[in-house]
């Protein structure tokens, strides 16, 4: 397979990956190939965690932070700091050959920071993964995840939505990186509490699931340094191939977390351009939505 004018050589093409399925590798190598110009911009100089199915999705996998083993030298990289001292290193998102190569080494799912390279402490994505627990229904999850945006715009952010291909929605700001991790988690912190203690019956904060007494959970941990969040799509390693898909907004009225699988994205990008393609225009500063967010509540920050 030539990809990038790299020789790309498929190995176990028939090794099914997804019993219940027959999606084999083949068909995952064919799936990223396809999807890579929508899927890059997203992933492309970001530090990226692999989780890897060689046995395929029913035997155990495993999530490949460091990437010191033997890939080929094109593969980009970069030495992460780690916040314990040394350093790690990472794959770097860069080019639709590395996505398929990857694929090839039977990487599944494509996790990345929501910083690049050049200021892996300034993030310029913050992320709230909106994530239900057993017999939650749609509409209530819909409900929730609007309610999010709408506390968003009013801190004078544009926040975007993703199908997680899982059981939930993210709901992503793009921010201008110019401040730091610790600011970014503290504001996406205080979102998350705010709409919590405006809705205590259904939303928690607690990241314990035995305090969460079947309430949906605002999870904000995934705006902490070294941390990640699935790539728009990427498949998940479950039942079905789901994908993560990126929404407009109006579609989430009709849209199911798992909605979209292997065999429909690639004819959804067919027809419809990525909404998150702009999503870079709409960089905002985390340090004034933590203002006005302060200003909001009557909460000093």
């Amino acid at each position: 397979m030539l990809v990038e004018g790299r020789e790309i050589s498929v190995s176990r093409a028939g090794k099914v990956l997804f019993d219940a399925d027959g999606v084999t590798k083949g068909d995952v190598v064919r799936y990223y190939r396809k999807v890579a110009a929508a899927m890059l911009p997203h992933l492309r100089g970001r530090p990226v965690t692999l989780r890897r199915f060689p046995d395929g999705i029913d035997a155990e996998g495993f999530f490949q932070k460091d990437a010191s083993e033997h890939f080929p030298e094109w593969i980009d990289y970069v030495e992460v700091p780690l916040r314990e001292g040394g350093t790690q290193t990472a794959v770097v998102g860069s080019g639709a050959a590395t996505v398929v190569y990857l694929a090839d080494q039977a990487t599944i799912e494509f996790h990345v920071w929501p910083a690049t390279v050049g200021a892996l402490g300034r993030p310029d994505r913050m992320v709230i993964d909106i994530d239900p627990p057993p017999g939650v229904s749609l509409g209530e999850l819909r409900s929730v995840t609007r309610r999010t945006r709408q506390l968003l715009n009013d801190l004078g952010v544009e926040p975007f939505v993703q199908a997680t291909g899982g059981k939930g929605f993210h709901v992503v700001v793009p921010l201008d990186a110019s401040a730091g991790d610790d600011t970014v988690r503290e504001l996406a912190r205080a979102v998350a509490e705010t709409l919590a203690a405006d809705d205590p019956e259904r939303l928690t904060t607690a990241h314990r699931k035995e305090r969460r007494g079947g309430r949906i959970f605002l999870d904000t941990n995934r705006n902490t340094y070294g941390q990640t969040f699935i790539t728009p799509y990427s498949l998940r390693s479950r039942p079905g191939a789901p994908v993560a898909v990126p929404l407009d907004w109006d579609e989430l009225g009709r849209a199911r977390p798992n909605g979209w699988d292997i065999s429909s994205v690639p004819k959804r990008l067919a027809r419809k351009q990525d909404p998150w393609a702009r999503i870079h225009r709409f960089a905002a500063s985390a340090t004034s939505a933590r203002q006005r967010l302060a200003e909001l509540t009557g909460v000093a920050e």
